[in-house]
């Protein structure tokens, strides 16, 4: 039997999942009883350990009801909303009233062309992109437009082009750029192994230079620029902006460029969002093909050859709910309150949890921590959350330890019930 304030916590967890709770089918529990077992604490231990438990039994439960919905921390492909999941499942077999599946429907039809349309104008609207901006919905992501920044910018091949380094994706634009013109790599840390952001007084900037590359968050770091740098005279900004699209307000008018895929933080794999500065179009080098010309895409409304139809519809649906639930200012208030609850257990953990990223750049999307205990125990870890329904959280392959990306689509409840869990696992494997 609970005790009355461990009955009221109880309660009021109740009523903070309860709208989570509708969009499942209630009739299973959790995976196993083992699995319950090992989540409930007894009476007979200390007043914290049961607010803890009881807390990630009930998130828990709610979220690995009938649907089998689990919270997806995956770096990409990654979580999708649920009511964006759900319309699109209407949808599925006939788009209203179409008698077709928009994966089935012509490119140049008046259903998809309305489509299209729509999700370009709630884009524009929702990241106030000015209006000498094209915005260019290209096939891939973004290690295919490394390469295309870099032919449409640097027309001879030999233009100066400068990077900052700051983990594994702006290294591989970099080593990519090298292909294709003078590419310098301005600042870096590297030394550092990735776990910042080097300070701007110390990046080497050439006269000259065509472009600054920047990748605004790097996802297996969980560095994030948070704000947008100063560059030298003469030069545009160009920004990989693919794993925190959308989860904040951003002056596009600072960058020459903003692009990225749109598989972590927009909608499913298969496409990519150029924001291009319109003179920036049209002179690329001799050596670009076709469809990797900014022209193809921008005299052709995206629509050169037949493109990726059903991402495109999806990254509309997502965008139309962005504007409705407040625009991208309140997007970034509602991660900047999931990311301050996951910082705030690995940072109240006395060491138990570590993130290793200066403090000054921890990403909002992203989430690097290790155990203290390493080896045996982190293996647990990962296998105990990933039986309690807590998807995808081993870290990058390249450098271990856990991952937790917490997209615009991570509900806050679905960060709760994860930094609950890690307390519970401390209290019982300290």
């Amino acid at each position: 039997m609970q005790s009355s304030s461990s009955s009221s916590f109880v309660r009021s967890e109740k009523s903070a999942i309860v709208g989570f709770r509708k969009s499942l089918n209630a009739k299973k529990m959790l995976t196993s009883n083992a699995n319950e077992k090992d989540i409930i604490v007894s009476n007979d231990r200390n007043h914290g350990r049961r607010r803890s438990s009881a807390r990630a039994r009930l998130l828990c439960e709610a979220m690995v009801g009938g649907g089998n919905r689990k919270y997806n921390f995956s770096a990409g492909p990654a979580m999708l909303p649920l009511d964006v999941l759900e319309e699109a499942q209407k949808d599925l077999v006939d788009y209203k009233g179409t008698g077709m599946s928009v994966l089935e429907m012509s490119h140049r039809g008046k259903d998809f062309m309305a489509i299209a349309e729509k999700a370009e104008k709630d884009l524009r609207e929702l990241v106030k992109i000015p209006d000498n901006y094209k915005v260019l919905f290209v096939q891939g992501g973004a290690s295919t437009m490394f390469a295309m920044n870099v032919m449409n910018l640097c027309p001879n091949g030999t233009e100066k082009a400068d990077f900052v380094t700051t983990g594994a994706w702006s290294k591989k634009a970099f080593q990519e750029a090298k292909r294709y013109c003078d590419a310098s790599e301005a600042a870096t840390s590297k030394d550092a192994n990735f776990s910042t952001i080097p300070e701007r007084a110390s990046w080497n900037l050439r006269e000259g230079a065509k472009f600054v590359h920047i990748c605004e968050n790097e996802t297996i770091g969980g560095v994030e620029f948070k704000e947008t740098p100063k560059i030298q005279d003469g030069a545009v900004l160009v920004a990989d902006h693919s794993s925190n699209y959308l989860s904040k307000p951003i002056d596009v008018s600072k960058y020459g460029i903003v692009y990225g895929g749109v598989q972590k933080n927009i909608a499913c794999a298969g496409m990519g969002i150029y924001m291009v500065r319109e003179d920036l179009i049209g002179n690329p080098s001799k050596i670009t093909p076709t469809m990797m010309d900014f022209k193809t895409h921008s005299e052709n409304e995206s629509m050169y050859n037949t493109p990726p139809c059903y991402t495109w519809y999806i990254s509309g649906l997502v965008f139309a709910k962005l504007l409705k639930d407040g625009g991208l200012e309140a997007m970034e208030k509602r991660n900047q309150e999931k990311a301050k609850i996951l910082y705030d257990a690995i940072d109240a953990s006395a060491g138990y949890y570590n993130c290793p990223t200066d403090s000054k750049y921890r990403s909002l999307m992203n989430v690097p921590f290790t155990l203290a205990k390493g080896g045996d125990v982190e293996k647990k870890f990962l296998k105990e959350a990933s039986d309690a329904g807590f998807e995808s959280l081993k870290g990058h392959r390249s450098v271990g330890g856990a991952r937790a990306s917490i997209y615009n689509a991570m509900p806050k409840e679905g960060v709760q019930a994860l930094a609950s869990f890690m307390k519970d696992f401390q209290l019982k494997n300290a």
